[in-house]
């Protein structure tokens, strides 16, 4: 009888819950950097977790009701890993428009939409998933 929990898989996605509070973005940030270090991915590191702080930052003013969180999921199938920050709030995201320098919401969204292969938004019961997804060059990280 063997009585050790196995390691996780390289392929194991990752989650975790935050609360709605300041600390929980620098908190989203360090597990996906331990994460994508797990996984051995350093193609696209600092973009990825970029995107994890502003997707995290967004849920935690626009999208998380009081005495609630948000949740990071990180998941790789193929040569793509994606990021997903789940919130319970009925707000929608939306871009900024360029250009407009004293826009107080929708700028994160444009450096997301900038720097990942593909974003977006679906809809969930209660309130929604925010996703982006990058694809690595270098497939074998991901295997």
């Amino acid at each position: 009888m063997n009585d050790e929990t196995p390691l996780p898989s390289r392929r194991d996605p990752r989650e975790r819950f935050y609360r709605r509070e300041r600390q929980s973005v620098p908190a989203a940030r360090a597990f996906t950097r331990a994460a994508l270090l797990g996984w051995g991915i350093r193609e696209r590191a600092d973009d990825i977790t970029l995107c994890v702080s502003e997707l995290a930052t967004n849920a935690l003013l626009h999208g998380v009701p009081p005495g609630r969180g948000f949740r990071l999921h990180l998941r790789r199938e193929g040569d793509v890993l994606r990021v997903e920050v789940h919130d319970s709030g009925d707000g929608w995201p939306r871009l900024g428009i360029s250009g407009e320098g004293d826009a107080e919401s929708g700028r994160g969204l444009l450096l997301v939409a900038a720097l990942a292969d593909k974003w977006g938004v679906v809809e969930r019961d209660p309130g929604k998933a925010v996703w982006c997804e990058f694809v690595q060059a270098d497939a074998e990280r991901l295997t």
